[in-house]
């Protein structure tokens, strides 16, 4: 087996085995986006389909799955989160190594991908990490009610963006990627929280999930790495799978329907 750089190992189920670092990368690379996005979530659920372990989605976590999600930050143009996940994480800006600093350069990309926070009430601490410990300025989504005062509490530390659509109380996620799009950033990460990946679901805007599942039962009132109002019904298929000697699973789905156009 080959190790990734902090000693986590991986195998990749029903293909060819071992999965170093270098190669972990490519199992995830994000494929040609053409002038729109490919938005992929990435999520961790426990055994019994648990979206948290004491409120927190960490909680879930271990070494392979802390592994890829360092991976996938590098990978990504963007990351994708909306307020209330950056506030219960406590959320600072990404850091990647050298290493992963020096690919982002041979890939065109900019050593450090921003985070982009989506919140219609436009309820952002100044003084959050978010905005404190960052190389790079947030990018920050919200209604066009309350774009000016956003931009009036956080000044330079983030560029705040009005994302509304015909309601100026709301947040159209698709004029986000948009967005996004128009400023080259086309490779999107979805980090969460569950409200969020239901409205992409619901908006037909998903188009893979990295799905951790986590060798524990967690019980209790935890809720899923999905919510929202309406139900509905996306065909996946699965592109790979791997695991780590703790007992993990990582798997990677992308829409049945892959080649669709948006």
């Amino acid at each position: 087996m080959s190790a990734d750089d902090d000693g986590t190992q991986f195998t990749l189920l029903g293909g060819a085995g071992a999965v170093g670092a270098a190669g972990l990368a490519d199992q995830y690379a994000y494929p040609e986006t053409g002038a729109g996005c490919w938005v992929r979530a990435n999520m961790v659920a426990s055994a019994d389909g648990g979206a948290t372990s004491a409120g927190k989605s960490g909680g879930l976590g271990g070494a392979g799955d802390k592994a890829l999600f360092g991976t996938l930050r590098g990978l990504a143009d963007v990351v994708l989160v909306g307020a209330a996940t950056a506030r219960v994480e406590d959320y600072s800006g990404v850091t990647l190594d050298p290493a992963q600093r020096a690919a982002r350069r041979d890939r065109g990309q900019a050593e450090i991908p921003p985070i982009a926070v989506l919140t219609r009430s436009g309820s952002v601490d100044p003084d959050a990490a978010l905005f404190t410990r960052t190389e790079v300025a947030p990018l920050v989504f919200t209604s066009s009610a309350a774009a000016a005062g956003v931009r009036e509490r956080l000044g330079t530390r983030a560029e705040v963006i009005d994302a509304s659509g015909g309601d100026p109380d709301s947040l159209d996620l698709a004029r986000v990627l948009d967005a996004l799009a128009a400023r080259g950033l086309r490779r999107v990460l979805a980090e969460g929280g569950p409200g969020i990946l239901g409205m992409l679901i619901a908006e037909d805007l998903l188009d893979e999930l990295c799905l951790t599942v986590s060798p524990v039962l967690v019980g209790g009132a935890a809720g899923r790495i999905v919510t929202g109002e309406a139900d509905g019904r996306t065909p996946l298929r699965l592109r790979h799978t791997l695991s780590d000697a703790e007992g993990y699973l990582f798997l990677s789905y992308v829409r049945a329907d892959v080649g669709r156009a948006r």
